[in-house]
């Protein structure tokens, strides 16, 4: 299990004093991106064999906000390994190990070269070690949308929402569907299923439907074809 340590800054929190669900978001991030520097396997790594690693689901479940300058520990652990397919977990806890909140993800493998998949190279292998997936109650990774949904107006991909794979990053997408939520709307379960890459200049047409106690929001294309669903229940 690879942690670090951290202290909720104002930055990273709402209007509430409360840590965003975007800043938890790029918490989880970080951390796995952390202990892939710290093993050798990290971007400067990927660049040179023609790898990159895009997150293919997420479900985050929260059980508290921490507040402004609460001290938390971030972990994560990788549980499997398949193909061109990684399962990992994450966690933030508070001072007392209490969990504030479990994620689960997976990540699937590109060969940047072709942008098709690639299977997990041997120095992967030896350098994830595999533990026992974090006990939390896991959702299906495919997000059933029900419904014809109301269509917003598109959402033009900027510079300030790539990372350094050239593409939209994951919590940025979050970020952009977060907007269509109710006001007051308290999150407290994220799933999103991504569906293919965004980049600079692309159109994201969000496609909002309500019900009881969930808001989905589907980032599509002008074809209704999606790029990220994103369930969030309250």
């Amino acid at each position: 299990m690879y942690t670090f340590d951290g202290r909720i800054r104002y930055s990273e929190t709402d209007s509430q004093g409360k840590l965003t669900m975007a800043s938890l978001i790029n918490y989880f991030q970080d951390c796995s991106t952390f202990q892939s520097e710290d093993l050798g396997l990290g971007v400067a790594k990927l660049k040179e064999m023609h790898l990159v690693w895009v997150l293919s689901s997420w479900q985050i479940v929260v059980e508290r906000y921490p507040a402004l300058g609460e001290r938390v520990t971030i972990g994560t652990l990788p549980y499997g390994l398949k193909g061109f397919l990684g399962y990992r977990n994450f966690f933030m806890a508070d001072e007392k190990g209490a969990y504030l909140a479990r994620a689960n993800s997976l990540w699937s493998l590109l060969d940047t070269r072709t942008n098709k998949p690639a299977g997990i190279p041997q120095v992967m292998m030896d350098g994830y070690r595999l533990e026992e997936k974090l006990e939390m109650e896991y959702a299906p990774r495919k997000i059933a949308v029900a419904g014809d949904g109301v269509l917003k107006e598109p959402v033009v991909v900027r510079q300030h929402h790539l990372d350094t794979n050239h593409h939209v990053n994951n919590q940025q997408f979050i970020d952009i569907a977060m907007d269509y939520l109710p006001e007051g709307f308290a999150i407290r379960q994220v799933r999103a299923e991504y569906k293919r890459q965004a980049f600079l200049g692309d159109a994201l047409l969000p496609r909002i439907r309500e019900t009881a106690g969930n808001v989905c929001v589907a980032l599509e294309d002008s074809q209704g074809s999606p790029y990220v669903v994103a369930e969030f229940t309250g």
